[in-house]
């Protein structure tokens, strides 16, 4: 006997029935520690800040934040470390250190927030005219 199931699959009624497994994949997401530092010299670099943090163990990205329009280094950075342990003695050690004639702040760094813009704002600078377009009196 003949059998058909929806999706047109045709089996006869004494075949064996193949239990198709699902495939499971399995992804395996490395979470990487972000590490704030704050009050930077002005004259350590990206590499200097992997330097000291590779003290402590693996770092897979160090990156000291600079002015777009000058290029000068704005005093802080980020350094990312795949190993959570390490990654929190480093902190613990490093925090309120001395690090190139300054004291800097290490911290676990916190996801950027979104802040709203105040669409409101439309420059000028003579008077406020910025909602000149709601209140006309013609």
């Amino acid at each position: 006997m003949l059998f058909e199931n929806k999706k047109n699959y045709s089996f006869q009624s004494t075949t064996v029935f193949h239990c198709f497994q699902p495939k499971v994949l399995f992804f395996y997401f490395f979470i990487f520690m972000n590490i704030y530092i704050s009050n930077l010299s002005f004259k350590v670099e990206d590499g200097d800040l992997r330097q000291l943090f590779e003290e402590y163990g693996e770092v897979s990205s160090a990156k000291v934040v600079t002015d777009k329009f000058t290029g000068r280094s704005r005093g802080f950075g980020f350094v990312e470390m795949p190993d959570n342990d390490a990654s929190l003695k480093a902190i613990e050690e490093l925090n309120q250190a001395e690090y190139d004639g300054r004291v800097i702040n290490v911290n676990e760094a916190r996801p950027r927030e979104d802040k709203p813009r105040n669409n409101n704002h439309r420059g000028g600078g003579r008077g406020d005219y910025g909602d000149r377009q709601q209140n006309r009196r013609w």
